[in-house]
């Protein structure tokens, strides 16, 4: 077991390279499958929830060659098994991807429910909408979804509500179905930019992304390319809070300023200095002795990011007076709070509503994370806490954030990772 000791009270400074979006690369991925050629991504994140992505690419008979670091060469060209297997699966819930890339390349898919952080009830019933739409027909059993299609014919698809998921196996389903699709109430995530841009450089027909309603004209088949994926805008967010929490100063590289102006607004409001020089990938962050208290509220992009609510909460735990912070994404978001409060936040949670009580100072202590984001909440609070902090089941960390360890390190931190056998396997070998 994998732990994080944390020695906070240390001000960040210096630079950090911000890597690939997680949630860009872990759709494109899924993405190449519709290509019978190469394909060739740069900026690829190291994390694990990307190498399962690969592995559940190489078990259908894809090639895949490391061309450096983040650089991956793709062959799709031998896959003939629409098939992803349960272990990885169940691991990540961009497995979910698969069912659109298989159903658009073969016209069929059989993939187990997906995976991911556990953050309440995640259907993919707005998923199964558009399949049968384009002409699929869909059978869960034993928590399986097959799923298929004689020929699949463009229609309009409405989705219920706003689903990045859904939104994206739509596009992947429809770029090779007959005729023009038209995607209402479409999400507009920056990673939904990035998922069609990549299929439109591979000869698919796409417009609109970015909006709520997309447009697809399908077409006969996809060709091999070269594409870098965005850089990603919850990794720079989370750093921005970790500058701001320490009362350092960091510059973040490789951003887009455009997809953080949510999060910068409310660090701006809060009190932090945020400086985005005219034409530049870079954002300096200033942290400062005082916060002021301030209310947020998930919603679909361009609104607030839920992936960045942990964090903001975060810092709010050391701003003057009471903010409010609610939920509108997910049902069990707040589960990371517990291990706050054993840090010596005050904060109450009253269903999806979060009252956050500035208090003067955090206090290490040992905490797990639930999530994702969780985990980068808690790393936060370490920084920024008197003494020492121990996070378990770091896992959860290492599926969506590159080396966060080592950047930390070469931003000043005082923070290692240690590897701590599992006490009942310990016990046994005593």
């Amino acid at each position: 077991m994998d732990k994080f000791i944390i020695k906070g009270g240390i001000p960040l400074k210096g630079e950090v390279q911000i890597s690939g979006a997680k949630n860009a690369a872990v759709a494109i991925i899924p993405a190449a499958v519709l290509s019978r050629d190469v394909c060739v991504l740069d900026n690829v994140p190291s994390i694990s929830d990307v190498e399962v992505a690969l592995e559940i690419l190489a078990y259908m008979g894809a090639e895949i060659k490391r061309l450096g670091k983040s650089k991956i060469q793709i062959d799709s060209s031998r896959i003939t098994d629409g098939t992803v297997p349960y272990d990885l699966a169940r691991s990540t819930r961009g497995s979910s991807y698969f069912l659109g890339a298989l159903l658009g390349r073969f016209g069929s898919a059989r993939v187990p429910m997906p995976g991911g952080c556990d953050l309440g009830s995640r259907p993919i019933d707005q998923h199964i909408k558009c399949f049968e739409a384009l002409g699929a027909k869909a059978d869960i059993q034993h928590g399986i979804v097959d799923i298929s299609a004689d020929r699949l014919i463009g229609t309009q698809i409405y989705f219920d509500k706003v689903t990045v998921g859904g939104t994206i196996n739509a596009l992947l389903a429809c770029v090779c179905a007959e005729g023009l699709t038209i995607i209402e109430n479409a999400a507009k995530e920056p990673h939904i930019v990035d998922v069609a841009n990549f299929l439109n450089s591979m000869g698919a027909d796409i417009m609109g992304a970015g909006t709520d309603v997309i447009k697809i004209k399908g077409v006969r088949a996809l060709h091999g390319t070269e594409y870098s994926v965005i850089p990603d805008q919850i990794e720079a967010g989370t750093f921005m809070v970790a500058a701001a929490a320490t009362g350092g100063d960091i510059t973040l590289k490789n951003v887009i300023p455009k997809h953080l102006e949510p999060i910068t607004a409310k660090l701006r409001k809060i009190g932090v200095y945020v400086e985005i020089a005219d034409d530049s990938d870079n954002i300096r962050v200033v942290g400062r002795s005082k916060y002021q208290s301030v209310d947020i509220k998930t919603s679909p992009h361009p609104g607030f990011p839920t992936d960045m609510q942990p964090q903001m909460t975060t810092l709010l735990t050391m701003a003057e007076g009471t903010s409010m912070v609610t939920e509108s994404i997910f049902d069990t978001r707040f589960k990371y709070v517990d291990e706050l409060r054993r840090m010596g936040a005050d904060i109450t949670v009253d269903s999806r509503v979060a009252v956050v009580r500035g208090v003067e100072h955090l206090t290490g202590a040992p905490v797990k994370p639930s999530d994702l984001r969780a985990g980068a909440a808690l790393i936060i609070a370490g920084l920024a806490a008197q003494g020492t902090t121990e996070i378990e089941d770091i896992y959860h960390i290492e599926r969506g954030y590159e080396e966060m360890e080592v950047k930390l390190r070469n931003l000043g931190a005082d923070i290692v990772k240690r590897y701590y056998p599992d006490d009942d396997k310990l016990r046994k070998a005593l």
